[in-house]
């Protein structure tokens, strides 16, 4: 399993790799699109920001998955948003966009999660690794 160092730099490269293409490379992974999310933190109350992709869209609302690798344990970012809900998100560079994230329901995560590892098979095989449900993140649009 990935270890938090080695998240931070693949974090750190995948940025890297954005600034130094002038945002021409890496905001499409695997065919899907890459999301700049953008959490406070549930200790610190920081901003905390990652990149993931997001396999699945619907419309405006987006979906992610917090696989962290097949790992027993949830990634940070999931704990931030468990704890503070609304988020910021950018979209291939885009502005950032408040949003509110929710855990998909069982019965939203049985219709998604086909289309998920579809998206990506590296997600079905995660979730051989570990006894945790890997959960599927909705990130919706705030309105009004």
């Amino acid at each position: 399993m990935p270890t938090d160092a080695q998240l931070h730099l693949m974090n750190a490269l995948h940025r890297g790799i954005l600034k130094l293409s002038g945002g021409r490379l890496g905001w499409r992974v695997m065919s899907m699109p890459v999301v700049e999310l953008t959490t406070i933190g549930n200790k610190s109350g920081q901003p905390r920001t990652v990149m993931l992709t997001s396999p699945l869209q619907q419309g405006d609302t987006l979906v992610v998955v917090a696989s962290r690798g097949g790992d027993d344990h949830h990634p940070g970012w999931f704990h931030n948003l468990s704890a503070n809900p609304e988020v910021q998100v950018a979209v291939g560079g885009g502005p950032r966009r408040p949003m509110r994230a929710r855990v998909a329901t069982a019965d939203e995560r049985a219709a998604m999660w086909p289309q998920v590892t579809s998206a990506y098979k590296g997600y079905a095989n995660y979730q051989t690794k570990t006894s945790r449900e890997i959960p599927l993140v909705v990130l919706e649009p705030l309105t009004g």
